[in-house]
């Protein structure tokens, strides 16, 4: 009250001093008209007397004129009497004057402030004589108008009062403008601020739209001052009133202590349930004997139910609740007269890769086995038998009670195929099967339901050498079989496909003989040789060292040409040719001609030169008498010579 008196006897000086200067004014203008009608004589003779001592040459004495230190004096006196405004600040002012346009506001600045009206449209009552915060913008503008604001003061005061919310901890209001994705938007004194869904209360909330409009309570949690982002929060100001009655309701729990409580959030896995200001989560496998898909088929939201306390933890605060445990198990109330090999009727509530679950009655069920669906021994998947929902009959194979287990089956429902077997599939009878699956080792059939039977690799063929069966037949196909073995005790079959024609290999064995020569055609080389198709669908097998040709290049695959019989075994069914032996044995068939002829004509050489030799020999002997006789004569004569 007392500034606006104040500002109320300024306000009046400032009327008066402008009402003073309007008169001066005047007063100059009649004083300035009237000289220029006027002599000077005329106006000295009017504004003094003869006998009055006046200078009319003061103005050339320099009177009237002031030094720099008077002029610097008096400036700064008149200085003074305004207010030291600062770009930037905050400062209050007076409304001196409102129209359409702006608002003028006095702030004992050398001229008076404008602000535009636009800026008060949340003070419809404003009037002249209205104290103002407002802020700096400018000292002057290019007109020498000092430029205001006041929603920038706004902005600023209310920043620093959101600083210090979050730095001491306080609560400040806001007002819930409107609703946005995740949150609703708060406006705290003109700065907007985020409010996320999860910070609005303590327990989820489905419908943000009864928030806005809304004025409430809360706290700054959350400030970036480089985005000028706020996040504020409704939900700690319950928690604070909350953590108080936490303690007091956890300090008074006990194990077994029945409880009312509320339905505050489903999830998949189970439900909180709010206790009167604490949470606790009852698990799905806490909330019925029978089997649930999810807690939501049983309970709903804001529902009231009594729970039982199963554990809590004083420190962490959490609390195990039950539903299911405030009624009898189901097992108690189980049939007594319920005994193995008694019929049963219920629905499935689980079907998994090992088995599905029947329940007879809510809570009580029993598990059918793969292997119980069918009299068939082929590994198959329950989804092929069951579906969840199916009410169906069963047979208890087990049962006990004490461990609230049971076993089921209903294959026991039909006839075992096996048990007339012998009479209906013996040795030697022909049948159709259908492949079910297959092995490395073979392949295994499907008589009819649950007669199964294993076709060994070795039997699916006479001619052709089986790798694996699906080079054979696939999954699906329906093949012609013999029985070959049967071993009812057991359930086992063993069947046949190639015995059904007469073995080929028999008429194979006049064919393929040893050293026989037969065109074929390279099918697949691999790294110790390469199979060859021979006539009659017959395959053979060529090792590499056997697939040089006579020009020393070696047989490449899908080329054909003649190969040579090296090795044939019936049993094995394995039939070893040779391109190389064909060409190497001719060539040693020619050399060996050569060598014959060579030896024949050494021979025949031989012969002759014993009868030239025996005929020299003949005349030699001879010749040698003549000589003897020659050289007994001639030294006859050198002895007579030498007597003489």
């Amino acid at each position: 009250m007392a500034k606006k008196q104040v500002a109320e006897k300024e306000l009046e000086a400032k009327t008066a001093e402008l009402q003073g200067a309007d008169a001066r004014l005047t007063e100059k203008e009649t004083i300035e008209s009237e000289a220029d009608s006027v002599s000077i004589e005329q106006i000295k003779s009017s504004l003094a007397t003869p006998d009055q001592d006046f200078d009319w040459d003061a103005d050339d004495k320099v009177f009237g004129n002031y030094s720099d230190a008077d002029r610097k004096k008096f400036e700064d006196m008149y200085t003074d009497t305004f207010n030291q405004i600062t770009q930037g600040e905050i400062i209050s002012g007076i409304v001196v004057s409102i129209n359409n346009k702006d608002v003028v506001l006095n702030v004992g600045f050398k001229s008076d402030g404008l602000v535009s009206t636009s800026e008060f449209r949340d003070t419809p009552d404003l009037k002249i004589g209205d104290s103002v915060d407002v802020f700096v913008e400018a000292p002057e503008d290019a007109n020498g108008q000092l430029i205001l604001s006041r929603k920038r003061a706004k902005t600023q005061r209310s920043w620093e009062t959101i600083n210090a919310a979050l730095d001491n901890d306080t609560i400040i209001n806001g007002f819930v403008k409107s609703r946005t994705k995740g949150g609703l938007i708060v406006d705290i004194m003109g700065v907007e601020a985020f409010l996320p869904g999860s910070q609005i209360d303590i327990k989820p909330i489905r419908d943000y739209d009864v928030y806005v409009g809304k004025t409430m309570e809360f706290k700054v949690v959350k400030i970036n001052h480089e985005f000028k982002n706020v996040v504020v929060s409704h939900k700690i100001l319950i928690e604070d009133d909350l953590e108080s009655q936490k303690v007091e309701i956890v300090s008074k729990l006990e194990k077994g202590q029945v409880l009312e409580g509320t339905v505050k959030n489903i999830t998949d896995f189970g439900v909180f349930i709010d206790l009167g200001g604490v949470d606790g989560l009852l698990h799905i496998t806490d909330i019925s004997w029978g089997r649930i898909e999810h807690p939501k088929e049983v309970l709903s939201l804001d529902e009231k139910i009594n729970v039982v306390v199963l554990d809590f933890d004083d420190e962490k605060k959490r609390i195990a609740l039950g539903l299911k445990q405030l009624t009898p198990h189901p097992w108690e109330n189980l049939d007594a007269n319920l005994a193995v090999g008694s019929k049963v009727k219920g629905k499935i509530v689980t079907v998994a890769d090992y088995g599905a679950f029947l329940e007879i009655i809510p809570g009580v069920e029993g598990l059918i086995h793969v292997s119980e669906m069918s009299w068939s021994q082929n590994l198959r998947s329950p989804q092929e038998f069951l579906k969840v929902g199916d009410e169906i009959e069963a047979e208890v194979l087990t049962l006990d009670r004490d461990e609230r287990k049971m076993s089921l089956g209903i294959k026991q429902l039909t006839q075992d195929p096996w048990g007339n077997v012998a009479e209906r599939y013996p040795i030697g009878s022909k049948h159709q099967a259908v492949v079910k699956n297959m092995t490395n080792f073979g392949v295994f059939v499907e008589i009819e339901e649950g007669i199964d039977g294993l076709i060994h690799i070795s039997d699916l063929s006479w001619s052709k050498k089986v790798n694996h069966p699906n080079e054979f037949t696939k999954v699906g196909d329906t093949l012609d079989v013999v029985v070959l073995e049967l071993d009812v005790e057991n359930r086992k079959l063993s069947l046949g496909h190639k015995q059904l024609e007469e073995n080929p290999w028999d008429t194979f064995e006049t064919i393929f003989t040893l050293d026989s020569i037969h065109q074929g055609t390279v099918v697949k080389v691999t790294d110790k040789g390469a199979v060859i198709a021979l006539p009659y669908g017959v395959e053979g097998f060529v090792p590499t060292k056997h697939m040089a040709k006579e020009d020393g290049s070696v047989i490449k695959a899908e080329e054909t040409n003649d190969f040579k019989i090296i090795e044939f075994n019936k049993d094995a069914k394995r039939i070893v040719v040779s391109h190389a032996r064909i060409w190497e044995e001719a060539k040693a068939e020619v050399a060996a001609e050569e060598r014959a002829t060579k030896k024949k004509e050494a021979k025949a050489s031989v012969s002759a030169v014993k009868k030239v030799k025996d005929s020299v020999e003949k005349s030699t002997l001879g010749d040698l008498g003549v000589l003897a006789q020659l050289k007994e004569q001639m030294e006859g004569e050198e002895s007579k010579k030498k007597g003489k």
